[in-house]
């Protein structure tokens, strides 16, 4: 993939915006509802949001060190994605309001957890902090910049698919919670 940064950049805050309307939204909910289960291997709309925290909690600071430790003198407008990158991003990626299923990582999965209010608050604060990190991303180079991933720190993808997974990946499970939502309201 290659497009310009300023493009990427614009269609990720808006989806970042999007999750946060959404969050918001869950913020006028019980917590009997906020947690409740469509079925015992589903996740709630608040385990939804839990799981989204915990990438937070890694990706975030991982992208806020690129950022400051970022020294391009003139970064390239144009962004290209990595092989590796572009393969993770498209993973993520809502198609068609589908989404791939996937194992999640034992220390991501919130299933069994006690959740409270809090988890929104946490989220939306998360989502603050990344709507500023893609503003800071503007002016850097989206394709030379590099962040590990939580599997493993020997493999780093470039800021722009790094960025494109975390969002995507907010989009994804923001969606699941919204699913979570309709069955609540049928209750």
């Amino acid at each position: 993939m290659q497009a310009e940064n300023d493009s990427v950049i614009e269609d990720l805050l808006a989806l970042t915006e999007n999750a946060a309307s959404a969050a918001r939204k869950f913020k006028g909910l019980s917590e009997t509802q906020l947690n409740f289960k469509e079925h015992p291997e589903k996740w709630s709309i608040l385990e939804c949001l839990e799981h989204l925290n915990r990438y937070g909690e890694f990706y975030l600071p991982e992208i806020e060190k690129a950022l400051l430790s970022h020294k391009v003198k003139s970064a390239s407008p144009v962004y290209k994605s990595g092989i590796l990158g572009n393969h993770f991003a498209n993973l993520m990626k809502v198609k068609n309001g589908k989404v791939i299923k996937m194992k999640t990582p034992g220390d991501k999965n919130p299933s069994g957890s006690q959740l409270t209010a809090v988890t929104i608050d946490r989220f939306l604060k998360q989502l603050e902090l990344l709507k500023s990190l893609l503003d800071q991303s503007r002016h850097a180079d989206l394709t030379k910049t590099k962040v590990p991933i939580s599997l493993t720190n020997f493999i780093k993808l470039r800021l722009g698919d790094t960025l494109r997974f975390f969002v995507y990946h907010i989009e994804r499970h923001v969606i699941q919670a919204e699913k979570v939502l309709q069955f609540v309201n049928c209750q």
